[in-house]
């Protein structure tokens, strides 16, 4: 169910994205040997084509996983450096990048986190702060203008996986405290509830999908995995692999009928970052009677 797409053009680890595989959006992350960019590239179902980029440079940023290539939103991040952690949003309008107002939460910011929504209607929960080092709970709801932050989540944690269509209707899972976890949390607009966990605890994977119909694709446990798990409103089931193993911020857009994942890190160390792109596809079922 997965094949290969075109390669972006910078190969890169804690990426973000969002779109659908001919019109995919995919923004920031880290380059050899520790450069942290905003490149932003747009995917039309076969290449990549490099557009402007991000006015601040940073890795795993949180997003709204039900953007567009004319309507994206970024927030958090980090470069390195115990200090450099981001509070910074910046909205896309399809040409340009835009600062809007910050978030509420860290000490001076949070990388890591998990996002769900559109760029005005978003959702930005857990990450790491650091000082003090705290995986956090914390979760703020954005209106297009403001961040207002809201009920955390009931098990804090980073490299968090997220998506959702709105900013009332979010799914949370995966992450690390540490240890890796397998924790699934649903958001109703108002409170996270807990639900059925993951088959395979990991961090940093890459999150397609809404809150009823998601997948979770690749990510670390104690090494790097290119599994794949679907959701389907109750429960997780193991799917069809990534061809290709990675993690740290794999981005991801579209359905679980439809989707991508582009980037990452394919092993440890700095140099093994990726510019591969697979696309999910999804066989339906189409049910004919007989007749004579």
């Amino acid at each position: 169910a997965w094949s290969s797409g075109g390669n972006l053009n910078t190969a890169r680890s804690g990426v973000a994205g969002a779109g659908t595989t001919t019109a995919g959006i995919v923004f920031a992350g880290k380059t050899p040997p520790n450069s942290y960019v905003g490149n932003t590239e747009f995917y039309d179902g076969s290449s990549w084509t490099e557009v402007n980029d991000m006015n601040t440079g940073r890795y795993e940023v949180g997003s709204a996983t039900a953007g567009t290539q004319t309507a994206s939103l970024a927030f958090g991040g980090g470069t390195s450096g115990p200090d450099n952690y981001y509070a910074l949003c910046e909205s896309f309008n399809g040409t340009n990048w835009t600062e809007v107002n910050d978030m509420n939460t860290g000490t001076p910011g949070r990388y890591g986190l998990g996002g769900a929504g559109t760029n005005t209607a978003a959702l930005g929960f857990g990450g790491y702060f650091h000082p003090p080092g705290t995986r956090t709970s914390a979760t703020e709801i954005w209106n297009g203008t403001n961040w207002t932050e809201v009920n955390d989540l009931n098990t804090g944690r980073t490299g968090i996986g997220g998506c959702g269509a709105t900013n009332t209707a979010a799914l949370a899972f995966g992450g690390s405290v540490p240890p890796n976890k397998s924790e699934t949390e649903l958001w109703n607009g108002t409170n996270w509830t807990e639900l059925n966990d993951l088959n395979t605890a990991r961090e940093t994977q890459a999150s397609i999908g809404i809150s009823t119909s998601a997948l979770c694709v690749g990510g670390y446990t104690t090494t790097f995995v290119g599994l794949t798990e679907e959701w389907n409103g109750a429960s997780w089931t193991e799917v069809a692999d990534l061809a290709t193993a990675r993690a740290y911020g794999v981005a991801g857009g579209g359905t679980t009928t439809s989707g991508f994942v582009a980037g990452g890190q394919t092993a440890p160390g700095s140099a093994n970052v990726s510019a591969l792109t697979e696309e999910w596809n999804k066989p339906s079922n189409v049910v004919k009677t007989l007749t004579d």
